[in-house]
């Protein structure tokens, strides 16, 4: 494998991006991780190197460039990354303080800046693209498929926040322009993602026809997909990656040899 950690520029300054793909073979297809609100950390970079070593480049963007540049990882008595509603209140603040800034649609831009980077000669098929994410992310991942429908051909949303909300900007409201297949792991105890939002997304994506699967894992919680978390269900993280990668063979199948 071939990791490397550089500064991409974009119009609003530059954005450390943690690049991983296999050493030999290629041009690879491309995946982006979109991180959730702990910011980029070698977690992230570690769920990148095991959908890279499958056979494609994935990318994993700081989004919170644009202010401090800080990494989150506070841990309880067994090293597992402490959740969020855990912390002191003081340092939930510091945590969730660069998500206060960031919107939507700087991420989209920041996604524009990726898709100049791999077409200016990486290894990579830079026609189509492929994203996933957690938290934040997960949305990120849904906002993607809408804002690039020629070239995102696969998105998916684990434990996914604010897909639905009252804004007019709602990602659900946008599903409609999708061209993507779309792939959707919930938790049962989640508040972030209630019955009543998962039931709103749903009838959006079947209004408008989109091929899409969703997983509601049972005595999951918020973060469960995430190795490292004090919650982290095994059998949830598995269930997702087994529909997820077959989602991507499906729409982006992965390559290690030349042409």
């Amino acid at each position: 494998m071939r990791d490397r950690i550089l500064d991409i520029e974009t119009p609003e300054g530059k954005m450390e991006t943690f690049i991983s793909h296999p050493e030999q073979g290629g041009p690879f297809p491309w995946v982006i991780l979109y991180q959730d609100f702990w910011g980029v950390r070698e977690e992230l970079y570690d769920i990148a190197r095991m959908v890279a070593v499958t056979g494609y480049y994935v990318m994993v963007p700081d989004l919170f460039y644009r202010t401090e540049r800080r990494r989150s990882d506070y841990r309880d008595e067994n090293n597992r990354m402490i959740s969020s509603w855990k912390l002191a209140p003081e340092v939930l603040a510091f945590v969730a303080g660069p998500i206060g800034e960031h919107k939507d649609d700087m991420a989209m831009r920041d996604t524009q800046a990726l898709m100049r980077f791999v077409r200016a000669g990486e290894p990579v098929k830079a026609d189509a693209f492929a994203c996933f994410g957690y938290c934040l992310g997960g949305r990120l991942a849904l906002k993607a498929a809408i804002e690039f429908p020629d070239a995102c051909v696969a998105a998916a949303s684990m434990h996914g926040t604010a897909l639905v909300t009252p804004e007019p900007d709602s990602a659900h409201l946008g599903v409609a322009k999708i061209k993507a297949e779309l792939y959707f792991g919930f938790a049962e105890h989640d508040h972030w993602a209630t019955s009543e939002m998962i039931a709103t997304l749903e009838a959006a994506l079947q209004a408008s026809g989109i091929a899409h699967t969703q997983a509601l894992h049972r005595g999951a919680m918020h973060g469960y997909a995430l190795p490292n978390r004090d919650i982290f269900d095994k059998p949830a993280y598995n269930r997702d990656w087994e529909l997820i990668f077959a989602m991507l063979h499906r729409r982006l199948p992965a390559s290690f040899v030349d042409g």
